[in-house]
Order: structure tokens, then sequence, then C-alpha cells
């Protein structure tokens, strides 16, 4: 059945007013690199709230995110979470016996140490009375993780905790066919030599044809890759704007990087390799470079490319959450606080990417607060074509009464605040890890440029999304 969504947007006449006014939305890369004033704050009001604790971060880490196949491709999901535990408590010398949960998120699990939060934890020198267990929600399961603990706090339950995640698309897990399985299953069982020859008999060569772990969406069918290139189109998000976002992208993550200003990335010694520091995705190229890349998903006219998508990544992060007094009796000095949050669902078929779209004016709503309030965006990038489809859709007061439910739009976050130390197109992408990652780099902004709130939002497989309210913690 042809989807509404892709049949509105495609039956806007070219001339409209509407479509000239999304088709003709500047992203001019180089204004981008320039710093952006520093935020007022003066006027604004804490999110604090009466006989509700203040949940803070005291800090955060990550071990450089990399490119699959590439040094990480020898180990396993936990020792990349390891290494972020032990970055952590290096960094933050918190005493392993006061955390009281351990929370790690990741998507595609090695079948080996499926609850990788406990084994990373022990790994890591915990001890074994701490409890700790893995959560997934695709691309934001790291937030899931920070939630939950977040929850934990709230109610009373825990003073101390430990949230990350981690993914590991070197080594993914690859299973025998169904077939293949329950023969074997089958010659377990099997308690005669004539009912294993009997089993042995029906075995043909397309047993052997390996399973890979899904790229497409469950439910539709469809990889995430297809559904971007038609919500770019849906959008009329043109291949030179994603190519611009994405070199936008890279260029900024490479100053960022240049600068020092990605404070949480920790070494990690690889064992039986070098010491890695840094992240190694980052490769500003050139538009004209660009343009000359076929596209990656809808063949021959798709506007996705490898140059403008997300690439396959190892990494891990962690993040140590306490409530206020907790941090505060220990002799922290916390980064930031978190606030409010939600989590929202859509269709997946159509809207698979409009995460942040839903999410940010709920967030923003619950939070009592404004767009113009926000002084850093730290917007998970998927593709470009869903970030700026994502821009267009919350800028729209007729996507937001036909689609949301909503009277006005809640308006597109100002490029000068976005995303502006780079982003998951440049810096990489590990599933289970990349929440913390935009959590972190809101925290670490705001203290930089003196801004009070930041914005987090992320969308999600199976049409899911995030956003949360970020405050600076007083100087």
């Amino acid at each position: 059945m042809t989807s509404i969504l892709t049949y509105t947007f495609k039956n806007l006449p070219s001339t409209s007013a509407w479509a000239l006014r999304f088709s003709l939305r500047p992203l001019s890369c180089s204004s981008q690199l320039r710093a952006a004033p520093a935020a007022q704050t003066n006027t604004k009001k804490t999110l604090a709230k009466p006989n509700v604790r203040n949940i803070v971060v005291v800090d955060g880490v990550r071990i450089p995110f990399l490119l699959s196949g590439t040094s990480y491709k020898d180990l396993m999901p936990h020792d990349l979470a390891r290494a972020a535990l032990s970055g952590l408590l290096h960094r933050t010398n918190v005493p392993k016996e006061v955390v009281d949960y351990i929370i790690f998120g990741t998507v595609i699990q090695e079948v080996k140490t499926s609850n990788v939060a406990r084994e990373a934890a022990l790994g890591a020198g915990f001890s074994d009375k701490t409890p700790a267990h893995t959560v997934t929600m695709a691309c934001i399961s790291a937030n899931q993780a920070m939630t939950t603990g977040v929850g934990l706090i709230a109610s009373g339950q825990s003073d101390v905790i430990v949230a990350g995640g981690v993914e590991l698309m070197s080594d993914v897990p690859i299973r025998h066919s169904r077939k293949m399985r329950k023969m074997m299953l089958d010659l377990n069982k099997a308690k005669t030599l004539g009912q294993r020859l009997s089993l042995i008999s029906k075995f043909r060569l397309n047993f052997l044809t390996p399973e890979l772990p899904a790229v497409a969406e469950f439910s539709t069918s469809e990889t995430m890759g297809h559904s971007a290139d038609r919500l770019a189109a849906s959008f009329a998000v043109s291949r030179l704007e994603q190519d611009e976002y994405a070199l936008r992208s890279h260029r900024l993550a490479k100053k960022a990087q240049d600068e020092g200003l990605l404070s949480d990335v920790v070494p990690f010694k690889v064992p039986g390799k070098e010491t890695v520091t840094k992240d190694n995705g980052i490769r500003p190229s050139s538009l004209e470079q660009m343009a000359k890349l076929k596209p990656a998903f809808v063949k021959p006219y798709g506007t996705v490319t490898a140059a403008n998508s997300s690439f396959l990544t190892d990494g891990a992060s962690a993040m140590l959450i306490m409530a206020e007094d907790k941090a505060l009796a220990m002799g922290y000095k916390p980064k930031a606080y978190l606030r409010d949050f939600v989590y929202v669902s859509q269709d997946p078929k159509d809207q698979l990417l409009l995460g942040p779209t839903y999410a940010t004016p709920k967030v923003l709503e619950k939070a009592g607060l404004t767009l113009k309030d926000i002084d850093a965006f730290e917007f998970h990038e998927a593709f470009s074509g869903q970030i700026l489809a994502n821009f267009k859709a919350m800028d729209s007061d007729w996507f937001a009464q036909n689609y949301m439910g909503r009277k006005t739009k809640v308006g597109a976050p100002p490029l000068e605040k976005f995303n502006n130390w780079g982003g998951s197109l440049s810096l990489g992408h590990p599933f289970g890890a990349t929440g913390c990652r935009l959590v972190m780099a809101a925290a670490n902004r705001l203290r930089k440029e003196g801004g009070q709130f930041g914005l987090v939002a992320a969308c999600a497989a199976g049409g899911q999304g995030h956003a949360m309210i970020v405050e600076a913690y007083p100087k």
C-alpha cells in the first residue's frame, strides 16, 4: 500500500512555498566552522524540582571509536567495555565498592557474553557483589542504560550508577542456517546409529548457507539506508545538501580533535598491538570527491552514499552517574545534571528515522523550555539525509499539525549550536555506545561554551527515538 507520508511529500507542487522553504535551507560548511558566541545564561532558571533528587554526571569516557575491521578486530565486545570501565575508574578515581549497579547497552550481542555488562564489570575489577545487566534498544541502547540508572537513583534504590554501551561490528555472530541448526540439535538427541544415519541422509548442501545478522527492519524488511533514502526524497533533501552536511560533520570533528576538545576519549592499549589514542573515522574530503560516489542503497538514483552515512564502528563508552548529594559528599565536582527525558515511537515504515522530530517538542514541554533556551544540541547522525529531513519536519507547521497532532512546529535547531564538535557521521557510531557520547559532548560543550541547557536526541531502529535535557553544573 502506498504510504501516506511518501505520497503526500512527493505530490507537493515543486514550486510551492512549502517545498521551496524546505529545499532552500542554507548549509554553508565554512560558516559553521567559526566559533559560536558564548551562550547567555544569566536569565535562565534551573530545572531542579522540589522533592526530587538531583542526578548528576560526574564524568564520562569512551575509548576511541574505530572503523570496524581495524585495531579492535581481534577483540570481543567485553574487552572494549572493560577498557571503557577501566578508563572511567582511572578518570574519576571512584572506589569500585561504592558503585551500586552497572548497566550497559548493546545491539548485536556476542552469544558467549550476552550480559556484557556483567562480564566487563568483572574484567574491570568490580566486585562480584555489584549487580550488572545489559539493555538493548537499537541505537539508543546507551540512552536506555543511562535513564534506567536515573530511575534507580530517583527512586532511592541506588546512589551511584555506572552506565555505558559497547558495540563490536568487526566480529558479529554468524549462525548456521535454521535447517542445519535443527539437524545438529536432532543429531545430539539421536540415541542409535540408525537414527543418526537417517538424519544425516537428509542433509543438503544449502544447509551450509550461513545466516548473517539482519540488516533490515524485521517489521518492514527494509534496510535503514533504504529508508533514509526514501525519507530524504520525501522531504526534498538533495544529494548536494547531504554531502555538504557530511563534510561539515567531518570538518568540525577534525577541528575538535586537533584542538583537544574531545576530552572524553581515553587511550586504549590494544593487547598485542599499539595504543589507540583517537578516533580514526574522521576524514574530511571535498564535495568533488564525495560527488563521485555511487548511491549505496537505492540504485541508480538514490542520494544516500557511503560518504553521507555513518560507518560501521567499534567502540565503548561509560559514565559515572550519581545522586548530587552523594557526589558532593564524596568530593566530586559534577559536570552536568541529567534532567527530563522522553522516549517516542512512530511508524517504522515511513517515520523510522524521525525520532528527534517527535521527541524534541515533548522533552522541551516536559522541562518547561523552548528551542531558544537550548545552548547546545547533540543529535545522533545516522545519515545526513536523516538529520536534514528532521530539520525540515521540525520546521514545518504542516507536518506538526498533520502528523504530530500539534498546533505549531517546534522549529529547527540553529546550525551554529548543532553538533559543533562533529557527530556520528565523522566520529563513528558504535550502536550501543553512542548515547553516552552524545550526553558527554553536550555536557563538555556547555562547560566550554558557557551554556546552561543541552538537548540530546536520537533516532533508533523500530521507529523509536529519545531526547534528554542536560543542564550544566554551576562552576
